[in-house]
Formats: C-alpha cells, structure tokens, sequence
C-alpha cells in the first residue's frame, strides 16, 4: 500500500489508500507460489490495524501471516525484528526474501539476519546500496527477479 507520511494515525483511519502501482498484480501472482509475509514498523498500529488498512484494498488475502514492530516489541532495522518473525513462521533466514522500500529499515537489518534483499527504489533514490542485493524501480520487475 502507498504509504501517505502526512497523514496521522493508523492507516486503517486514513480518509484514503491505494496499491502501490503493479503491487496487486504482483501479489495476486506470488502468493500462489511463496509464503508471503507482511511486516511493518507501522508505528500506529498493532497487526490487527494493519489487517484492517490492508482489507480496505482487499489485500489481506494475499498474505499468509502479519507481523508489526508493535506486537513484536522490535523496530526494523533492529535484527531482532527479523529474528522473531523467523521463529514464528519457522522459516530459516536464508531461505526469505525481504522486499522493501526504505534502504536503511528494510534492507540492512534483513540482510544481517541471512535473508536475500530486494531494495523496492520506486523513486530512484541514488547512493550506494550494499545490502541489497537487488534494486527494482517497479513492482513488475519483482515478478521476473524471483522467477531467476
């Protein structure tokens, strides 16, 4: 979901929200093949919030379990994040793949803990990023780099 940061409050109150372009295209496809997790640092919410924003768009039934810093008790980019999702699913590290748009919250904590990266740089944000080990500019690109 787009992320509005001027808006206040959970995002399950925002007068509006939309998908992130190509996302439920994106979705509709990998979800039939992964295990696909959402985790947030959705400082408003609890995971019972974000499963609320998330049915505004229809987008909960593309994923199998929900996850916030919230319920947690860690934030992104703190390995315990990563960590404590890993033990709930029962997943190995290495065997994840952490999509995210904010470098320095998504992708350096997930890289620490084994999992593949995939830095989402919708705007094309420059500098060097090294625990990435993929950068796409569109979600449609995501559906050809895990087909790989």
């Amino acid at each position: 979901m787009r992320d509005f940061p001027e808006c206040p409050g959970p995002m399950a109150s925002w007068e509006h929200v939309e998908w992130i372009p190509f996302a439920e295209h994106v979705l509709k496809e990998l979800h039939q093949k992964y295990i696909c997790c959402i985790a947030s640092n959705a400082g408003f919410s609890d995971t019972a919030l974000m499963i609320d924003a998330l049915k505004r768009l229809g987008a909960e039934k593309y994923f199998n379990y929900f996850f916030t810093s919230l319920d947690l008790g860690f934030e992104k980019p703190d390995i315990r994040f990563f960590t404590a999702i890993g033990k709930q699913i029962g997943i190995e590290h290495g065997a994840c793949v952490m999509i995210g748009n904010d470098y320095s919250k998504d992708i350096v904590g997930a890289k620490k803990t084994g999992m593949t990266t995939v830095f989402f740089n919708e705007n094309n944000e420059q500098g060097n990023f090294p625990a990435a080990d993929h950068i796409i500019n569109s979600m449609q690109e995501l559906i050809s780099l895990l087909k790989n």
